[in-house]
């Protein structure tokens, strides 16, 4: 697994889509939180922001990326930002990634996940409908 050591901090242009604390049910025999665990916050992170845009239901199409990059551990305070990177008739493409707060004595933020997603807004029945465009 890569590391990255340089000193971070969270972002400041932009507000966090979700904020979670993993628990240690999330984690697996050695101390380390579930990469499935960690996928489910990503979907919910870029779900928020997919629906805001399709001004309703969306559903997961594609995971086109998901890169892990550092463990996430218990008590780690993660910090998801979902942003827009293409807009279609019917698909939002959401790129989030994902700092860890972590340390009480000496803290620090480590970027953990980067992933892109695809949703697709549904209708009711659950089937494609356009995006509404963005008011002018």
């Amino acid at each position: 697994m890569p590391t990255t050591r340089e000193a971070l901090a969270l972002p400041t242009d932009r507000a966090p889509s979700l904020r979670v604390v993993p628990m240690p049910a999330d984690a697996n025999h050695n101390g380390d939180i579930f990469g499935g665990w960690i996928m489910a916050q990503v979907d919910i992170a870029g779900g928020i922001v997919a629906g805001r845009v399709a001004r309703g239901r969306v559903a997961t199409v594609a995971v086109n990326q998901f890169v892990f990059k550092e463990p996430v551990q218990i008590g780690d305070v993660l910090s998801l930002y979902a942003t827009v990177v293409r807009i279609g008739n019917t698909s939002i493409t959401v790129d989030v990634e994902v700092y860890a707060e972590r340390g009480r004595e000496d803290p620090k933020v480590v970027k953990v996940t980067e992933a892109v997603l695809t949703f697709v807004a549904i209708d009711p029945n659950g089937r494609p409908r356009p995006v509404p465009k963005p008011a002018a």
